[in-house]
């Protein structure tokens, strides 16, 4: 069910039930009663229309604890179509949520309701007012998009961008940040998103169910008779709880529990009631006041430089002791790492780089991190004077001060990566948040740190700390099992007990998280009762049908509902048990505390929504869509396997199902989300799993996967007379052939095939008999189709002294594991391992060297999680012994047995560059400095650019499908085709993949070559005596 357009509902429903507020934030359809209400939202909007139980349940999460299962999902065509849609919702009186990002931690982006996504279309920057210092902006636009904009358009006029900078800044939509009155790192500066809201256009909907555009800013009052009553209503309400607002609203930097009802005091009793801004209560409110249809924001101008010290110390304590004597150098933030955090990055593929720029103690490890950043005003000169005091209040703290900008990006990224990383705690015990995003006054935080864990110790469990140290706002996160039930117990003796401690300290409930479901049942303990009322008037004044996130911040249940309506615990509960079931599986997850710790690793962060950068997620940044993000796969697998999905089967896998297989259908399998992803989800594997699991459960694997899946055998069949082949498959009967038979795209050219290159090298010269001896690994193309790279590469290793010996083995057997035929993958993998045991054990062959960086892959990722025959210590040394051919010869570049000299002019022009493009499984398990490196040694450093282009979409077969082209030529377009048109016509195209190469002849008309032709056309040998 999708966007079928039928008649629309003439007439509301009727009666009390429609009115009911426990109906609009607990109801229950039925899927009748669905289906006609998605038939007949899909007739009044332009949008996307998804009530089908898949597409709920996806939505159905966050970054939180919580599932609750939505109405239906709407995805708007623009901004109107969101008014459409409201009124439409307000009409039936169905409950509504507005979501962006969906990477709340408190579980405000889950409701019973109708779900409005506006992060796929609404996503426009309206004109920047360089000399006014502002900008109005759509909501489901990113911060980092928001940002890269402004500084594109205030380029001449002085740089400028929005301060409040989030950690999630690739994903979190401005939105999001709206409705949550998010902070960042530097608040001290910059605030709160409040601080830098001057107006909003919003939605309201009044007492007959009318929906309402109103533009909310300072003096709207005064225009508009609607925004008039509003703000006397909200004035009364003010007025008369003056006195306690005073005393119970916390006075910290960090304050976002509840509605912001100080700062209407404050703005009342500065300028009167006719100047109050309504966009600072609607600021916060969590989408349960009015619907965001469009935020006008305060900028700042860029500082002339920037400089980050990195302070290591010996003890949390040390630490935040620190802080306020830091705070008199003037800083634009101190940010606090513990040792769990910095233990989990060293743990993390795609962190523990930067664990190299934490400084350690002389006298021990490093158990604390402060990151103290300053801005310059005028020049880079003002930064070592902040050094130096900074400096002179912690003499003989271990510092590494950093102006250079990639360095700080790379220490930044550690911090930025603290909350998803913690996630990855090994054991039952994980790091929860449900009091993780306390405030106090920083003079008071290592007392308040001290009492909190005495009161964790007393629970008999830890937590993780790190900090926004500067406006002393800690994210605490005390590691409990929900599933225990004296940990459950815990957890709400915790969140009860901290509570009072942070009232006691004069502190804030949450800091930037907000409210949602895990701190709106402690919010009356907070606050008191008064409050809470004047709370719930204010909710009667802006949505008295209660539809607007209902049963967010009022209305909340007793504290002991905190842990209800979760992942591990979803509703309705006997329906949809989740539990993930005991299975014979064919990849190993010990490395993920066995399979059921691996379905369930994505924590919802939604890292993988980031629109740009990286290469996770490619189908994300395609399509823009929840379902084809990592978040999106993961979720779907986790909820298929727990057995949640099929209501006649409740507890059991659904290893047929086929909205699950079409969410999987536009994964890459590109592996960017094992290093990417802070969680380290590894969603290539699991859609391997899955897939073979169907197929062992009676599934026949269709022609095409079983065909593309033996593509060496294919290979090797058309090298034996390519010519012929090759022009046979040119003809229009072959391609129909292909088309209908295996789904190939028409639009695709399909790989020629070539002469082996095992017969081409007997033809060859011969080796160097008694040299230091190399094996080459003959893979499927380079064996085969491009047999002119594996001659290359035979080529250079002899002229730089190796013997090279070609193994003739089958196929590394990742195509099959792409495609999820896992019994013919072990099988093979093991027959090639097999093949490859006389080099293997071989200690004069040096090493085995690998063409293409997927069958490397294979070898030193797949092969040692996959349940092969073959033993461990055997598919080890495999690994150890397996590098790229291009990695090797630049690592041993001084001890090869013979020299060579380099002539980059037999390859290129002068003027010409090289554009190198890495491959995704390269980039996401060692990195594409690997073959960057020896790109720089033959043509010169300057001379060569690494794209930070993601993925070419191609994928192996992935492209080449029909139904998979548009996205792939789409994913190409993002970032990969524009820069190698953007290149000079002589420019030098480089790619190790196959599939890189062929997608880039594809999309540009440009031909690419892998590294080691380039080495072969520019390396000549030395003459020998």
């Amino acid at each position: 069910m999708s966007s079928t357009r039928l008649h629309v509902l003439k007439d509301p429903p009727q009666g009390a039930a429609a009115l009911d507020p426990s109906r609009s934030s607990d109801a229950s359809w039925s899927e009748a009663e669905r289906e006609r209400i998605a038939r007949d939202l899909a007739s009044a909007v332009e949008g996307e229309v998804r009530f089908g139980l898949h597409d709920r349940l996806l939505y159905s999460t966050d970054a939180s604890l919580y599932q609750v299962e939505p109405l239906g999902v709407v995805i708007p065509a623009s901004i109107e179509d969101v008014e459409r849609a409201v009124r439409f919702c307000a009409e039936r009186r169905l409950p509504i949520l507005p979501r962006g990002g969906g990477t709340s931690l408190a579980g405000q982006c889950v409701n019973r309701a109708v779900v409005i996504d506006f992060s796929a279309h609404c996503r426009s920057v309206g004109e920047v007012d360089v000399p006014g210092h502002r900008v109005r902006v759509e909501p489901g636009v990113t911060l980092d998009e928001l940002n890269e904009e402004i500084a594109r358009r205030s380029e001449q006029g002085g740089r400028l961008f929005f301060g409040p900078d989030v950690a999630t800044a690739r994903h979190a939509n401005i939105g999001g940040m709206v409705g949550n009155n998010s902070a960042g790192a530097r608040s001290i500066l910059y605030g709160r998103t409040v601080e830098k809201l001057l107006g909003l256009d919003v939605l309201v909907t009044d007492e007959r169910a009318e929906p309402h555009r109103l533009r909310l800013e300072r003096g709207a009052a005064k225009h508009d008779e609607r925004i008039a009553e509003l703000t006397r209503r909200v004035a009364d309400v003010v007025r008369r709880n003056a006195d306690i607002i005073r005393e119970r609203f916390p006075k910290t930097r960090r304050r976002v529990n509840g509605y912001n009802l100080d700062l209407i005091l404050d703005q009342l009793e500065a300028g009167g009631e006719e100047n109050i801004n309504l966009a600072h209560l609607v600021c916060g409110s969590e989408g349960t006041l009015a619907i965001t249809l469009g935020a006008e924001l305060e900028l700042s101008p860029v500082p002339a430089a920037k400089g980050l010290a990195v302070v290591g110390f010996a003890s949390l304590e040390d630490a935040i002791s620190a802080v306020c004597p830091i705070l008199t150098t003037e800083p634009s933030a101190v940010e606090l790492l513990d040792d769990m955090v910095i233990d989990l990055a060293r743990a993390n593929a795609e962190t523990r780089r930067h664990v190299s720029l934490l400084p350690a103690p002389q006298d021990g490890p490093v158990k604390a991190v402060l990151y103290v950043e300053y801005f310059a005003e005028r020049d880079a000169s003002e930064l070592e004077e902040r050094f130096e005091k900074l400096r002179a209040l912690l003499p003989g703290a271990p510092m590494h001060a950093h102006t250079n900008p990639s360095d700080m990006a790379s220490a930044w990224k550690l911090r930025k990566a603290g909350e998803p990383l913690l996630h990855g705690v090994p054991g039952r015990r994980k790091p929860l948040t449900f009091i993780e995003d306390t405030a106090v006054d920083p003079s008071k935080l290592s007392d308040f740190v001290r009492d909190f864990r005495a009161m964790v110790d007393r629970h008999g469990t830890t937590a993780a700390f790190y900090a926004h140290a500067s406006v002393g706002c800690l994210h605490i996160r005390p590691l409990l099992d929900p599933r225990d039930p004296k940990d459950a117990e815990s957890l709400v003796s915790i969140a009860e007990e901290a509570t009072d401690l942070v009232k006691r300290y004069g502190g804030a409930l949450s800091g930037e998280h907000g409210d949602g479901r895990v701190r709106s049942p402690l919010l009356e303990r907070f606050y008191g009762p008064e409050l809470m009322q004047a709370f719930r008037e204010i909710k009667q004044i802006f949505d008295p049908l209660n539809l607007m996130n209902p049963g967010d911040i009022v209305g909340a249940g007793p504290v002991s509902e905190i842990l209800q309506r979760t992942r591990i615990n979803p509703e309705p509960a006997p329906d949809r048990p989740a539990k993930i079931p005991d299975v014979e599986t064919y990849y190993d997850y010990g490395d993920q505390h066995g399979f059921e710790g691996a379905v369930e690793m994505c924590n919802g962060a939604g890292v993988c929504r980031k629109k740009q950068g990286g290469t996770m997620c490619p189908s994300y940044m395609g399509t823009l869509d929840e379902r084809h993000s990592t978040r999106g796969r993961g979720n779907a697998l986790r909820l298929a396997i727990s057995g949640q999905l099929d209501a006649h089967k409740p507890g059991e896998p659904a290893w047929n199902d086929a909205e699950t297989m079409r969410t999987l259908d536009l994964c890459l399998s590109c592996k960017a989300c094992k290093s990417e992803c802070p969680s380290n989800v590894d969603i290539a594997r699991l859609k391997a799993e899955y897939t073979a699991q169907r197929y062992k459960s009676g599934v026949r694997p269709p022609l095409s996967s079983r065909i593309f899946g033996r593509v060496r055998t294919l290979n090797r069949l058309g090298a034996i007379a390519p010519g012929l082949f090759n022009f046979m498959q040119e003809l229009a009967p072959s391609r129909m052939i292909a088309s209908k038979l295996l789904g190939v795209a028409p639009q695709r050219k399909l790989p020629r095939f070539s002469r082996s290159l095992y017969s081409i090298r007997r033809r060859g010269k011969s080796a160097a008999k008694g040299a230091r001896r190399v094996a080459l690994f003959g893979d499927c193309f380079s064996a085969y189709g491009e047999s002119r790279i594996g001659a290359a590469a035979v080529d250079v290793l002899e002229s730089l002294g190796y013997e090279v010996v070609l193994p003739r083995t089958g196929c590394c057997a990742r195509p099959m594991m792409s495609l999820g035929l896992l019994d013919d993958a072990i099988r093979m993998a093991d027959r090639t391992i097999e093949a490859l045991r006389s080099v293997i054990d071989d200690d004069s062959v040096e090493a085995i060297l690998v063409i293409e960086p997927s069958c490397l892959s294979a070898f030193k990722d797949d092969y040692l999680q996959l349940k092969l025959r073959t033993p461990m210590d055997v598919r080890r040394k495999l690994s150890d012994k397996s590098s790229l051919v291009e990695h090797f010869i630049e690592a041993h570049w001084d001890e090869h047995p013979r020299s060579c000299r380099i002539e980059p002019s037999r390859a290129m022009q002068d003027d010409a560059s090289v554009i190198f493009h890495g491959h995704c499984h390269q980039k996401a398990l060692w990195g594409d400095e690997t073959s960057a490196a020896l790109l720089r040694r033959l043509v010169g450093p300057e001379r060569v650019q690494t794209l930070d282009a993601g993925c070419c979409g191609m994928a192996g077969s992935f492209g080449y499908v029909r139904s998979h082209y548009d996205l792939s030529m789409k994913i190409g377009e993002l970032s990969l085709f524009p820069a190698v048109r953007a290149g000079k016509a002589h420019d030098v195209i480089v790619a190790p993949g196959t599939s890189c190469r062929h997608q880039v002849a594809d999309g540009t008309g440009r031909r690419a070559m892998h590294p080691i032709e380039l080495a072969a056309a520019v390396i000549a040998p030395e003459e020998q005596p």
